[in-house]
């Protein structure tokens, strides 16, 4: 299974389709690979029989790590179904303790960093999402991962996503613990 991540990786790398060719997406779709080369982490949202009543959803987390890409953990379940998204949803994702230490604080296993990622789910209207200072375009399935790092200590926080439209203006936003964003909660005001 690593050697299957690490291709998923470099195919990311690469600018290339995640999905190998050779794999069938009946038996398993990469729905969404995100990598963050400079922070050296990456994450792939996979789908094992996805048509199937038996389906399965993994997160699989990776770490550039002794010069190359180790799986460090992840998470599997039974998964969700799709939902149609006005702008932004912010799902379920994983977390993870990273194996490397922090060179800043050596020996200090407290400081090592913390990988996390979260499953994104878009409206049609949106072209990118800013997530921290990283711009991610929008896929075709409107569904895509995010992952970046942090320290031990904020490990359940994310950084702001922010939705963006095609002429670049911010059609909603969600902070590191809010749980809807700013388009639903302004649409469920008007609604009262």
């Amino acid at each position: 299974m690593e050697t299957f991540l690490r291709g998923v990786v470099r195919r990311v790398l690469a600018r290339a389709e995640p999905q190998p060719a050779w794999l069938p997406r009946r038996v398993l779709t990469v729905v969404s690979a995100d990598v963050d080369a400079a922070a050296g982490v990456g994450a792939i949202w996979m789908v094992w029989r996805p048509k199937s009543p038996r389906m399965r959803e993994q997160l699989a987390l990776m770490r550039w790590h002794g010069e190359q890409w180790r799986y460090v953990g992840g998470g599997s379940g039974s998964g969700d179904d799709p939902v149609n998204v006005d702008v932004l949803d912010v799902c379920d994702g994983a977390g993870v303790r990273s194996p490397a230490r922090n060179l800043d604080l050596p020996g200090s296993g407290t400081a090592a960093s913390w990988i996390s990622c979260v499953k994104v789910r878009l409206g049609r209207d949106v072209d990118h999402v800013l997530i921290g200072g990283r711009r991610i375009e929008n896929p075709e399935q409107c569904s895509l991962i995010a992952v970046w790092t942090s320290p031990y200590g904020s490990r359940g926080s994310r950084p702001v996503i922010v939705a963006l439209g095609r002429d670049g203006a911010e059609l909603s936003r969600i902070g590191p613990h809010d749980c809807l964003d700013t388009h639903t909660w302004a649409r469920l005001r008007d609604e009262l």
